[in-house]
């Protein structure tokens, strides 16, 4: 279990602290505007309690990558998204480190909030180097001395061993903000002791993670059994020597995925009964959709989704369940008639009474599509954070924080 410090552990009043969250949000490439401001307004919680209890909060985040169409160097337009979620005024300066930045931080008074520029602007930021390395460059080296404290509330930046994520934590004292928190504390309930049986749904097209993902939750006896869709289903049925037909191949080499069925082989030879591959499938027949059984395979048109018979024996699987994981789509969801399958599915989910937690890919996006977002007991905003954490990585955000909270314990 990861031991770590939040909120509740520190005394912020009139301190400076700098947060770190993830406002890296979907930007309309021709107007600048954003697009969906969710994860500004789930970090305002953090921010508004800092306000609350009278800190002087500095904001580091980024927008994009240089070179992206989604990145801009100003953050103004989250500062005004982070403004209106608070409901009181949030200063910007376009600085990072120089002379700008350092005044408006010393001039920051008790509740007032300050969102610096793009901390991706900065080149040495994206480095992957260890937290005792990035604590020596220019970024940490000119900010950390202005702060009392670093607030790491960007779970789904975790995962990156960057200078603004782990630079700081090695040089001041560290604490998980409350999306972080939450954000652990959902993956702990589903990754060390579940409540059984425990299901696992995979879907989407990162079928080469969702094989790690698998083996890991499988070995460990996390889950009891996972279902699959999407490209991960297409898969495990060439595993199974099902042939699906020119159009699905295609797609499957596309992707470069194709060479994958061999390890997906190994892993139902390797635990056989726990691995739920699909029954039926719903082709894209002239724009139409149609069903066809698995017998039926291979066919010459796109195979797009889960049947209605595999939907239907996955949510009478999901009615058994305790807890419940879910990452990605089981069908081409962006389609109206294809989005059936997950649809079904994820209803069963969320109207069980099992402990369900979502997240990775476009799990956040098909959620919100269906009108589930709010249903699930739990869902994560993060992307390859989410599912590098399913794998049984080692998050290096997550590693700092429990080095802070060690380090913290012997003073």
């Amino acid at each position: 279990m990861v031991k770590f410090l939040t909120l509740d552990d520190v005394d912020v009043s009139g301190k400076t602290v700098i947060v770190r969250p993830d406002f890296n949000v979907p930007i309309d490439p021709s107007t600048g505007e954003i697009l969906d401001d969710t994860r500004i307004r789930e970090h305002a919680v953090t921010i508004k309690e800092l306000v609350e209890k009278g800190a002087k909060i500095v904001i580091l985040a980024h927008q994009g990558r240089p070179g992206e169409p989604e990145f801009t160097e100003s953050l103004e337009k989250h500062a005004k998204a982070l403004e209106k979620a608070l409901g009181k005024p949030v200063k910007y300066v376009h600085d990072l480190y120089g002379p700008q930045a350092k005044e408006a931080i010393k001039a920051l008074k008790p509740g007032e909030v300050l969102v610096l520029k793009n901390v991706r602007t900065f080149p040495e930021e994206t480095k992957k180097k260890s937290p005792e390395e990035h604590a020596k460059s220019e970024l940490v080296r000119e900010l950390a001395p202005l702060a009392d404290l670093f607030v790491l509330d960007g779970f789904s930046v975790a995962h990156r061993s960057h200078a603004s994520v782990v630079g700081f934590a090695a040089v001041l004292p560290a604490v998980a903000g409350r999306v972080m928190e939450k954000e652990l504390r959902s993956l702990e309930k589903a990754l060390e002791k579940p409540e059984k049986p425990c299901i696992y749904i995979l879907g989407g097209a990162k079928a080469e993670k969702c094989v790690d993902i698998i083996r890991y939750v499988l070995e460990k006896g996390i889950a009891d059994k996972v279902l699959t869709g999407g490209l991960v289903g297409h898969l495990f049925l060439k595993a199974k020597g099902v042939q699906l037909g020119k159009p699905s191949d295609e797609v499957l080499e596309k992707k470069g995925l194709a060479g994958l069925a061999d390890a997906m082989k190994e892993i139902l030879e390797a635990f056989p009964g726990k691995i739920e591959v699909p029954i039926d499938v719903a082709c894209d027949i002239e724009g139409k959709r149609e069903e066809k059984s698995v017998d039926e395979l291979p066919i010459e048109h796109p195979i797009m989704d889960i049947g209605s018979r595999t939907a239907e024996a996955y949510s009478s699987m999901v009615k058994e369940a305790k807890s419940v994981v879910v990452s990605g789509p089981l069908g081409v969801y962006e389609k109206d008639p294809f989005a059936e399958g997950t649809k079904k599915v994820f209803e069963a989910v969320a109207s069980s009474a099992a402990f369900s937690l979502a997240g990775g890919g476009d799990t956040v996006a098909v959620l919100k599509k269906l009108g589930l977002f709010d249903k699930f007991s739990a869902v994560s905003l993060a992307g390859g954070a989410f599912i590098e954490y399913l794998m049984g990585k080692k998050l290096p955000g997550v590693q700092v924080l429990e080095e802070a909270a060690k380090k913290a314990q012997k003073a």
